[in-house]
């Protein structure tokens, strides 16, 4: 999962470079750096892909830097930032992707305000959170995403459970504000013992192209213990933006699951996965049929450089089309 904040000399940076920092002792100073974490990454990759139906292709770009901030006002209250660049597919582009409001009413229950990512879906948004290259592909049918609202969280030894009313779910970039129907989106997650974790999401929101009511399940569960980590996903879901909008249209459903190993070494360390989606129209037509398998070694060279490479093949049934493609990532995180 993302990699918690680290207090380093860029925050000292950041504080003496603000205005009150010339009315403030050396011993107000070091009370206020106290309470600044910074954190981040820097991804790169180089990506080659060849389907059957197409001449090959291949790129090599920076995806994505992200720096995150976090100020703490008191031992219960804070708020966090992250801001974001990357290339989105139709440019660059730089944004504030997530920003809280936090309060710790105590060690089990806390609530957050403003735009943050959704808690469902076993693989991240960020490549710090992923075990191998390559997101599946599918998370836009099944996963909550970026919202905007309040959020409640209550974290026990064995359970955990999650409420949240947001704008909408299921946005990229979380901008949806509207609020005269609110989504809803809640969480149960166990525990039984240290190594196993087991989730369940059910999110609920309307679709404002169709007005049909959007549902959307996703439960996942995981086994870690020693070098090894095993975990399984299965999704479903209902009148989806992602669905309707394309060949799917009104009343469009997608299901969808995925099994993953990964095992890792001293410095080394290998993924395999496989995952598969389909998506029907309210006919019962299958628009879209996708399965794909990953291989993905990494090795970490230090304690902030990671190199991570990827051989997938995707099969799509729908075009009787099949693609393989290589990448070579960077990730750099700080």
């Amino acid at each position: 999962m993302m990699k918690g904040f680290q207090k380093n000399a860029l925050a000292l940076a950041v504080l003496m470079a603000s205005p009150m920092a010339n009315a403030l002792t050396a011993d107000e100073l070091a009370a206020q750096f106290d309470k600044i974490s910074i954190s981040g990454f820097i991804d790169m990759s180089y990506y080659y892909e060849d389907p059957d139906d197409a001449s090959s292709d291949s790129s090599a770009a920076l995806d994505q830097a992200e720096v995150q901030i976090g100020y703490a006002m008191t031992d219960k209250f804070s708020a966090h930032a992250d801001i974001e660049w990357h290339d989105n597919g139709d440019g660059e582009e730089m944004h504030l992707e997530q920003m809280t409001i936090n309060y710790a009413f105590n060690d089990q229950f806390s609530v957050k305000a403003g735009r943050f990512l959704s808690y469902s879906g076993w693989e991240t948004e960020d490549p710090t959170g992923l075990y191998q290259y390559s997101g599946t592909g599918y998370g836009k049918y099944f996963y909550g995403a970026y919202q905007q609202g309040v959020s409640g969280l209550y974290t026990g030894d064995m359970f955990s459970a999650a409420l949240s009313v947001v704008a909408d779910t299921g946005n990229l970039k979380g901008d949806g504000s509207d609020f005269s129907n609110p989504a809803i989106e809640t969480m149960l997650a166990f525990n039984p013992i240290e190594s196993v974790t087991v989730k369940g999401f059910y999110l609920a929101d309307k679709n404002d192209d169709t007005g049909e009511d959007i549902s959307m399940v996703n439960v996942w569960a995981s086994y870690a213990a020693g070098p090894i980590t095993l975990a399984a996903e299965y999704n479903t879901s209902e009148e989806t933006p992602a669905a309707t909008a394309t060949a799917g249209g009104p009343g469009a459903e997608a299901d969808g699951y995925l099994l993953m190993a990964n095992y890792a070494f001293d410095k080394a360390g290998i993924t395999l996965r496989y995952h598969a989606w389909e998506v029907e129209n309210d006919d019962g037509d299958t628009v879209e049929d996708i399965s794909g398998f990953t291989i993905s070694p990494s090795y970490a060279v230090n304690d902030y450089l990671l190199i991570v490479a990827e051989y997938r093949m995707d099969t799509d049934d729908a075009t009787d089309v099949d693609t393989d493609s290589f990448a070579l990532e960077a990730l750099v995180t700080f």
